[in-house]
């Protein structure tokens, strides 16, 4: 008897405890109930606009500009779900994103906005790229970083995206390639990076050098080509938290070389002087850096390692078909690196924005002037102004092609 009600006891304590785990899904949302931003594009709003929701304020008590956000919403059930099906993802020819415009004091208060105009409750977390004017990256971004870092859906490795003129028209182009516009330009980031046209600059690589000393911040600089396509252009490179300037896409190749970020990707047009015209394709890439003090003032000396194809020759009576040829042709294209290496560093140091790092090499090889003459970023981006540079480039000519005769 004794034994029957224990195994009674037992049993119903097992089942309460097994109660817990029947619940079920009891505070689910189904993923079509939610309002999925994939793009943003944040622009400086026209003083004459003159709009004004009062989602989060009263009318006349905010005395800030505006800015424009352009939000790219997935529309459930067409979003394609594998490559190449144009009804893949069962919406037949409709457009898989819904484009939404609102304004805003901050990108807080515009997507406040955005909720009044979307039944759905808004979530950032597949957010994957935000594009934000040239205008409004010149002037200082501490507010779109804060809301950002404090967002917990914000991924650190979305992109974070200048663009030339005005952000908000990358949110409508149609690329034949790919049907929802901010996977393309994901795509084209993420396979830029892959092919060693571009530097993995992800939004939280952007916060991780803008906050070293010895180190200013920097970003894809894009533009639009025939309303249907992305350039890569360059760099965005900041000092004191604002845009300063930008660079060519040759420019961000100089870049990528003096930091040896790998794989090698771009490639060279310059004219030779024994063997005329010459295109050339850096394949790897290998930098190392030292700092030290000459006469008062921070010294970097870099060594970097090119290995390089030889993949075109025009126009020319002088073919590159012997050691002896090609030791030549190794010389001409270190003289024409060389010189793109010094003005990539003249151009940053004019700007006051020391893109390459090298306030860091100099905080670790000498921390005693760092400690004695550093005591703030703008400091560094002072000092780095009148820093002299020293490149020993050493570049090897691998393959040269074959060519029947």
């Amino acid at each position: 008897m004794k034994n029957k009600i224990f195994r009674r006891i037992s049993l119903l304590i097992i089942l309460s405890l097994m109660s817990g785990m029947l619940v079920g899904c009891w505070d689910q949302l189904e993923i079509e109930d939610r309002a999925l931003l994939l793009g943003l594009s944040i622009d400086k709003a026209p003083a004459d606009d003159g709009k004004d929701d009062l989602t989060t304020h009263i009318k006349n008590t905010i005395k800030l500009p505006q800015i424009r956000v352009t939000a790219q919403i997935a529309v459930p059930g067409r979003v394609p779900l594998g490559p190449g099906g144009g009804d893949s993802g069962g919406g037949g020819n409709q457009n898989p994103v819904w484009v939404v415009q609102v304004y805003g004091y901050t990108l807080d208060d515009a997507l406040n906005n955005l909720q009044q105009q979307i039944s759905d409750p808004r979530y950032l977390i597949h957010l994957r790229v935000i594009i934000i004017s040239e205008e409004l990256a010149r002037s200082n971004l501490d507010d779109l970083n804060d809301y950002l870092r404090r967002n917990p859906e914000v991924r650190r490795r979305i992109w974070l995206l200048v663009s030339e003129g005005d952000a908000s028209k990358f949110m409508y182009i149609q690329p034949p390639l790919q049907r929802v516009p901010t996977l393309y330009i994901l795509a084209m980031m993420e396979k830029s990076v892959e092919s060693g046209k571009c530097p993995a600059n992800y939004l939280g690589e952007f916060w991780t050098t803008e906050s070293k000393w010895g180190q200013s911040g920097n970003l894809p600089y894009i533009g639009l080509g025939d309303k249907e396509n992305v350039i890569i252009k360059g760099l965005a490179y900041f000092s004191g938290g604002a845009m300063v300037g930008s660079t060519t896409p040759i420019e961000l190749g100089a870049y990528m070389g003096i930091r040896g970020i790998d794989p090698g990707g771009y490639s060279v047009l310059f004219d030779s002087p024994h063997f005329g015209p010459v295109m050339i394709k850096i394949d790897e890439r290998f930098s190392k850096s030292k700092a030290q003090i000459k006469n008062g003032k921070p010294h970097i000396t870099y060594n970097i390692f090119l290995d390089t194809s030889l993949d075109e020759q025009l126009h020319s009576s002088t073919p590159v078909s012997s050691s002896h040829s090609i030791s030549e042709l190794e010389k001409s294209l270190n003289q024409y690196v060389t010189k793109n290496f010094y003005h990539a560093i003249l151009q940053s140091q004019q700007a006051h924005s020391d893109i390459f790092g090298m306030g860091e090499k100099v905080r670790a090889h000498c921390p005693s002037f760092w400690r004695a003459n550093i005591h703030d970023k703008s400091d560094w981006e002072r000092m780095y102004s009148d820093i002299t540079v020293d490149f020993k480039v050493k570049v090897s000519i691998r393959r040269v092609g074959l060519k029947q005769k």
